[in-house]
């Protein structure tokens, strides 16, 4: 109860209801406000060293000079955006260490704000689940319909949980730490403007840290933690968790599990050189060529032993693992990736914010649901997608889709297909990949030149 207090405290100053330009005590009057929050309608004296005490532990948990009164950089931290979760001072994580007992948790969205896109409400909840999933075993899955073990929404005042938000203060959101019942849910302060970008509120930023919340971490007094209790807007693109988060989270549920890829360049090369290896998707990127897989990717240069390798959110954050299609419009530094319905664009190596969008509005009709591969030829100016036994070409001056398509990829593309892994265009030739296998195809003659093994690429 006595951290509860704090929040009432930072409640009360947040909302204005006691300004520092009067000439009485400002300490005094938040101090007298705040125990009859906690206790309505009862008369009680002041103890002046336990309130001394609890000003001084707060100070001490964000950093600021240890005075014990309610100072302006005190107030001014107070009137800062900030989560509904009382701060836990001496602990990283909840009292009493509550986790989820599985590794599989569910989600649902049983509402959306009016500020954004659903399509962005979406992404923004899964890539913040993401965040915890990367470093952890657990596992994320969104539902529909029923009962999830972490209920989302959106909420104005009083909405049914005892903690009800006021319009007028600083409280962004709360959630609740792991158990049954509305134990892992979390609600989002509909009084504020939610976005995807750096307007408002991120609801990404935002969400990562209630989801902390959700896992069973408290409240982190290292600034650049996510689970700073105040809001510090970030680009998300170049989001990252703390140590102090990685320890925290880690310290309730271990580190990912040994089957799931690692980022040890060891160990992603080696794979990258097994016999039977196949990509998700490959492309040129600047002087590079990507290859991507699951959560990885590897880079090298054509016709040099330089190479690479990494987490695929190790580069874009933001970006979902999986990659399924990809490719590079070189004279405008630009890549498309594709996964499911949607794609994104990096623009000199940089996430654009205005995506991802959906696959549709380039042109394809709805019973299209993913791209399996995509190269952009520079002679033509298009590009052409591959899904399942056909393929579709798209017009980057016009920007439509050509007429008169989908055609079957074996007839028009002879000795590729009937379906295709990946693919991408390098040297007025296509490396068509399938498998193991990598065929070498000449765009000039419209015929395969030769048939490779994709270690031949990274020279194992």
């Amino acid at each position: 109860m006595k951290f509860l207090l704090l929040i009432f405290v930072l409640q009360v100053t947040a909302s204005g209801a006691v300004s520092p330009s009067r000439h009485t005590s400002v300490e005094e009057n938040d101090k007298v406000v705040a125990l009859e929050k906690e206790n309505p309608g009862t008369k009680m004296k002041i103890n002046e060293n336990f309130m001394e005490n609890e000003i001084q532990e707060m100070q001490k948990f964000l950093g600021l000079k240890v005075t014990g009164k309610l100072d302006t950089s005190t107030l001014n931290m107070m009137h800062m955006p900030r989560c509904g979760v009382p701060d836990g001072h001496h602990f990283r994580t909840m009292q009493g260490r509550p986790v989820w007992k599985k590794h599989l948790i569910t989600y649902r969205i049983n509402n959306y704000t009016p500020d954004m896109k659903r399509v962005d409400v979406d992404y923004a909840i899964q890539k913040a689940f993401q965040v915890w999933s990367d470093v952890t075993p657990l596992k994320f899955k969104k539902i529909n319909t029923g009962e999830a073990d972490i209920m989302i929404r959106f909420a104005l005042g009083d909405h049914g949980d005892f903690y009800p938000f006021n319009d007028k203060d600083g409280i962004l959101a709360h959630a609740f730490g792991p158990g049954s019942g509305i134990g892992g849910d979390t609600h989002f302060n509909e009084a504020k403007m939610w976005t995807a970008n750096f307007k408002g509120f991120n609801l990404f930023l935002v969400a990562v840290h209630e989801f902390g919340h959700s896992l069973g971490l408290q409240h982190s007094n290292d600034p650049k933690s996510i689970m700073f209790p105040t809001y510090r807007y970030v680009n998300p693109n170049i989001f990252h968790l703390s140590a102090d988060d990685k320890r925290g989270i880690q310290s309730l549920y271990g580190g990912p599990e040994k089957h799931q890829p690692s980022s040890n360049p060891n160990s992603t090369e080696s794979a990258a050189c097994e016999p039977n290896m196949s990509f998700d998707a490959v492309t040129t990127v600047g002087d590079k060529i990507f290859f991507f897989k699951d959560r990885l990717f590897w880079w090298k240069l054509p016709k040099s032993p330089k190479r690479g390798t990494g987490l695929i959110s190790s580069l874009w954050p933001t970006l979902p693992s999986g990659i399924q299609a990809a490719y590079e419009i070189g004279a405008r530094k630009q890549v498309f990736l594709f996964k499911d319905d949607k794609y994104w664009l990096i623009s000199n190596l940089r996430l654009q914010q205005s995506y991802p969008k959906s696959i549709h509005s380039l042109g394809f009709p709805d019973y299209v649901k993913k791209i399996d591969a995509a190269v952009f030829n520079p002679l033509l100016h298009k590009t052409y997608f591959f899904v399942d036994h056909q393929y579709w070409r798209y017009d980057e001056r016009r920007q439509l889709m050509d007429t008169g398509y989908p055609k079957l990829i074996t007839t028009y593309f002879p000795r590729i297909g009937p379906t295709i892994d990946a693919v991408f265009y390098y040297n007025k030739h296509y490396y068509f990949y399938k498998g193991s296998n990598v065929l070498e195809y000449d765009v000039r003659s419209h015929r395969v030149s030769r048939m490779l093994k994709n270690d031949v690429k990274f020279e194992c």
